[in-house]
């Protein structure tokens, strides 16, 4: 019998009927996951439809899809089925979005219970208990005082955003390092450095960029940076309001700063009262710390940092002297119930799991795929450098770096069943966003098995 102060909510999650029927939806998506072992051809009694279907949804969308690639819906842990019947490893995760792989149970599980919650989005006027406890679990594992939710990678910056420039008015300018992506929303396709991302759209920001680290010239490029701050600091005085870093460049080609290069620019930066704004949308979770800013030990200089992807539910993070003033962040969205369900699992498994440190599986793997890129390198002189990246940021450079034929090198390994993606310009290089917290050794063995096969495939395209 009920208590009329039960909450019924509980008393739902709780129900046998309830739990039962979970059991017996997790077992036969187990069921159907063992049938999914390893990479598959299209079936060709698919092609045609699933070909009629792509053409549908280009015409949709008006622009092609970047791969020819339509989810089923199930996979099993690296591995995901497509509509064609066929089954691809999966090293790109939507672009690092889905870090523990396709139909993890866990997961599954909190999206069943989130199908069973009384709103589909949680936002301004409507959140759910479990909005505090994933933004509890949020400030516990990055030490910041303030965190704000919401939608995506791109909103949680422009969040960051407005609160420098509250802060810092009547500054209105910001640094960035040379070849950042920050997004693509009209103000952060202004900072993102790439022209064609702002062609045909208005000016929004004044933006200065700050070349990054070069790992070739450390002492070198660390005085050039810092150079580059003072120069503009003395052309336009009090006119910054911050700097947006990445300390990992994901679109630029994964490349990596080092503490004493960030130290520098960042006391720099503090001394002129510069906003120190952490972008931390793709690295949050992969480097050899939950955070970028905690492996390279730069927690004291922060002031804002912006989280995504793999979270689901993406943050703001900021200390208390960047608190905003009434009515400057608010969203009727700040996600959906599942995202915000399956974000509180994610970052409880993350927070307890053996991903970090030293000896942790997000640096051993970094060591696994170095190696056997470097094996594939010196058995086919000339077929790739590298490997880039930290953690389970891996990236090379194949033949000498020419984007059109990079390009068409992720478009056949594809084809042979590992789904990557590209990075950088001038080189261009095949990246690869890998679900490490369910990888096998042997699956990283079998994707550099199929990279070996499509560059001795590709080398003609290089010649020619």
């Amino acid at each position: 019998m009920n208590h009329p102060f039960d909450l019924q909510i509980d008393l739902l999650l709780n129900d046998p009927r309830v739990v039962q029927a979970k059991k017996l939806i997790m077992e036969t998506v187990n069921e159907k996951q063992k049938y999914i072992t390893g990479i598959r051809p299209p079936d060709p009694a698919r092609k045609e439809n699933y070909e009629k279907v792509l053409a549908r949804f280009t015409e949709y969308r008006s622009l092609p899809l970047w791969y020819p690639y339509i989810g089923s819906g199930i996979g099993n842990g690296a591995l995901v089925e497509l509509l064609d019947g066929s089954v691809k490893y999966d090293f790109i995760s939507g672009i690092g979005v889905h870090f523990f792989g396709h139909s993890h149970p866990i997961l599954s599980e909190a999206n069943i219970d989130a199908a069973l919650s009384d709103i589909v989005m949680q936002g301004h006027l409507q959140q759910n208990g479990d909005c505090v406890q994933l933004s509890e679990l949020m400030i516990s594992a990055s030490q910041l005082p303030h965190c704000f939710l919401t939608t995506s990678g791109a909103m949680a910056l422009e969040n960051g955003l407005k609160l420098v420039f509250q802060k810092r008015f009547p500054a209105n300018r910001i640094f960035a390092f040379e070849h950042c992506f920050c997004g693509r929303t009209l103000a952060l396709a202004q900072i993102t450095d790439k022209a064609s991302f702002r062609d045909g759209l208005p000016a929004t920001l004044l933006v200065d960029y700050i070349p990054f680290f070069d790992p070739l010239h450390p002492k070198e490029s660390t005085q050039k940076a810092l150079e580059a701050i003072k120069t503009q600091l003395a052309r336009y005085p009090k006119a910054y309001a911050a700097m947006v870093l990445e300390l990992v460049q994901g679109e630029g080609g994964f490349n990596v700063g080092t503490t004493e290069f960030f130290r520098a620019i960042m006391e720099l930066l503090r001394e002129n009262q510069v906003a120190i704004l952490v972008d931390e949308v793709q690295s949050f979770g992969r480097t050899p710390q939950l955070f970028a800013f905690q492996h390279f030990g730069l927690e004291k200089y922060v002031d804002i940092c912006t989280i995504g992807k793999l979270s689901q539910v993406c943050a703001t993070f900021f200390t208390e002297e960047f608190k905003p003033k009434l009515g400057l962040l608010s969203q009727t969205f700040i996600s959906s119930t599942s995202s915000i369900r399956c974000s509180i699992a994610i970052l409880k498994m993350l927070m307890n799991s053996d991903l970090y440190g030293p000896q942790g599986k997000n640096n051993r793997f970094q060591i696994l795929f170095a190696n056997q890129l470097s094996e594939i390198a010196s058995r086919n002189p000339g077929y790739l450098s590298g490997p880039f990246g930290i953690g389970a940021m891996i990236a090379f450079t194949p033949f000498n770096g020419n984007a059109s034929v990079t390009t068409k090198i992720a478009h056949a390994l594809f084809e042979e069943g590992l789904i990557c993606f590209i990075a950088g310009n001038n080189p261009t290089r095949i990246r690869m966003l890998p679900p490490v917290p369910i990888l096998t050794e042997n699956d990283v063995i079998k994707a550099c098995s199929l990279i070996e096969i499509v560059l001795h495939k590709s080398k003609d395209l290089c010649i020619s």
